[in-house]
């Protein structure tokens, strides 16, 4: 979760998929959305799993098989998930997450903000915000720190949620202007098969 130093190349174009980028997408993009991807937060044992399996990822390492994470665990990373998944939304301009469910979240994720502080870390090579804290404490800090990081180069709204539901799949938009939707051709195809079928069930 590194700063440029002076002098060191031009930061990545708002198109790249930054280590930031990584970290936040594997984090969020971990709940079932009814087409055949399944929760992987679904309790302590599942989710022990996947810090397991991402232990060298995205800053999540010093894990293994033998992590324990606890039930409460999980739901303190689901809840923190869903929160980034909702203002992942409103990135898309998704309606139904605007409004109470945007506040929810954000009043959420300053909640996380507290109870998962970071530490500024200052080298030769530049500047990088981590997780002082130990265990599952770490993982939500590294979340926030990879959050932190890339939205301090200004391309945070970019960084959304598929607006295609029950879909809600977290992608980078690397359109040119910034306006992609969806995460797939896919999910906007469906879309607009379903806003046509509806729009011929309105005129009939």
């Amino acid at each position: 979760m590194s700063s440029t130093a002076a002098g060191s190349p031009e930061p990545p174009s708002p198109r790249t998929v930054t280590p930031a980028v990584e970290t936040v997408l594997a984090f969020v993009n971990t709940r079932a959305d009814g087409t055949g991807r399944r929760e992987l937060f679904e309790d302590g044992d599942s989710f022990a799993d996947w810090l397991a399996e991402f232990g060298g990822f995205g800053g999540f390492g010093g894990f293994d098989g033998e992590t324990v994470a606890t039930d409460a665990d999980a739901a303190a990373a689901r809840e923190l998930r869903d929160a980034l998944v909702t203002v992942l939304l409103a990135h898309s301009g998704d309606e139904e997450s605007l409004g109470e469910p945007l506040r929810h979240a954000e009043r959420h994720l300053r909640r996380a903000g507290s109870l998962y502080p970071l530490a500024t870390v200052v080298t030769a090579g530049g500047v990088e915000l981590a997780s002082p804290q130990t265990g599952v404490e770490r993982v939500f800090g590294t979340v926030l720190a990879a959050v932190t990081t890339f939205a301090g180069s200004g391309d945070w709204g970019r960084v959304k949620a598929c607006r295609n539901p029950p879909c809600h799949f977290g992608f980078l938009d690397r359109t040119r202007n910034g306006g992609g939707l969806y995460c797939s051709p896919g999910c906007g195809s469906q879309v607009s098969m379903r806003n046509y079928r509806r729009r011929l069930r309105q005129e009939s």
